[in-house]
């Protein structure tokens, strides 16, 4: 098969070198790319969310298949007009890109379909949004309704923490047309957990749960990332639980796109509050796999994944199985300091050999590139995704940190605790 991934992240990485393994695959590209993928597969100089110039290379390419990694391609409709080309792809069409793209879409369809999630509203209107935040109480959740590159989500402490939340989407403008509307939702307790499944149109196939850590300083403090690390299982996804996830969330949302015209093809990333008393509630749905859940994800992964990617998006995943092996896989994704706000490029990058001999790791690329004079540099805020097998999740840590101490990059900083929630602090 002749095989193109879309995007340019740690994900991306993940992808690519798991296709590339696949003795189906006969040539790769990814577009753009990123200095680690470069290994795996030929990079092209073509940006994620370009899809004119992505659907023109694949015509011309003739490929086998399009598997796009990041949101944004997705909601633009990428794979509609792939589709239309007569070229396969690995993902949902624009209208059922909607779970992510728009927060509110995703909320009314829970709505109308009894899945459970948080109460809530969607407004245009700032004063009514307050008064809704102001019924609700805080802490209380303010989300631009649309994609907003993962700072459109505010857990606000106090009322006015959400009153000005709701003035800079509503009135400010900060996230632009994505935050014209915002959802205001009640804040749910419990112990956030990521879950996945590959969905046809018709059957949800579970793949494996993992943990991602948002904040970016140890301790679960500091602002919300895009994800400084993950590991997989997660502990508090019991096998009982994730048959309920399956049976009241993910089957009841392909169930209820089939229903409204808009099947869902591709990954289904459920992100859920698991309250105190264990009942599974669904904060988002992402329409992609998450970026660093997916190296995990990936690691653990016995099965070829390139067939599983092609029985979904051809809607044959009815007598699908996946194989996957019992060891623990976490991932400790590098960022340049100051991420995830304003953040500084072009820093060296040595030592990455050296890591990369320690047992079990695997280094996965996001935001590398090749500096003219060989050189190995920074080129985004979260870096590297430092991941590791291990027989226990305390030694897939171990091994993971002994491979991040290896790495000399002055520019870079990392979480020590990946792992804290089911290791016990």
């Amino acid at each position: 098969m002749r095989i193109l991934v879309v995007g340019g992240g740690g994900r991306e990485h993940a992808l690519c070198w798991a296709i590339a393994a696949s003795p189906l695959c006969e040539k790769l590209w990814c577009a753009p790319g990123n200095a680690g993928i470069a290994e795996d597969a030929e990079c092209l100089d073509i940006a994620a969310d370009d899809v004119d110039t992505l659907v023109a290379f694949a015509v011309e390419q003739k490929l086998d298949l399009v598997v796009v990694g990041p949101e944004q391609p997705l909601v633009l409709g990428l794979v509609d007009r792939l589709e239309a080309k007569g070229i396969k792809a690995f993902g949902p069409s624009a209208a059922a890109a909607r779970l992510e793209g728009s927060k509110g879409f995703m909320k009314d369809l829970c709505a109308r379909h009894g899945i459970p999630t948080a109460r809530y509203g969607r407004f245009t209107d700032p004063q009514a949004a307050k008064q809704l935040a102001r019924e609700l109480g805080a802490p209380v959740v303010v989300k631009a309704d649309g994609l907003a590159a993962g700072k459109g989500v505010t857990v606000a402490e106090s009322l006015e923490e959400a009153e000005a939340a709701i003035e800079e989407a509503l009135v400010g403008g900060r996230f632009g047309a994505a935050g014209h509307e915002v959802v205001v939702e009640e804040f749910l307790e419990g112990e956030e957990v990521s879950f996945f499944a590959l969905c046809d149109g018709t059957r949800a196939l579970p793949l494996a749960g993992a943990q991602d850590h948002k904040r970016a300083f140890d301790g679960d403090q500091g602002p919300n990332t895009g994800g400084m690390g993950a590991y997989s299982p997660a502990p508090a996804l019991t096998p009982a639980l994730q048959a309920r996830v399956m049976a009241e969330i993910v089957e009841p949302t392909v169930a209820a796109m089939k229903a409204e015209g808009a099947p869902f093809r591709g990954v289904l990333f459920a992100g859920l509050m698991i309250a105190p008393d264990g009942t599974p509630r669904l904060l988002e749905h992402n329409v992609r796999f998450g970026d660093p859940e997916c190296q995990v994800l990936i690691l653990r992964l016995k099965s070829d994944l390139l067939p599983a990617l092609v029985a979904a998006a051809d809607g044959q995943l009815r007598d699908f199985d996946l194989r996957w092996t019992d060891e623990a896989a976490i991932v400790v994704v590098m960022a340049a300091k100051g991420y995830p706000g304003a953040y500084e490029k072009g820093g060296e990058i040595r030592g990455l050999e050296q890591a990369a001999q320690v047992e079990g790791v695997t280094l996965f690329h996001a935001g590398t590139t090749w500096a003219r004079d060989g050189r190995l540099t920074a080129a985004g805020g979260r870096v590297l995704g430092v991941a590791a097998l291990g027989p226990t999740l305390k030694e897939a840590q171990a091994r993971a940190y002994q491979a991040v101490e290896r790495i000399d990059w002055p520019g870079g900083f990392c979480r020590r605790d990946i792992g804290w929630r089911a290791l016990g602090g």
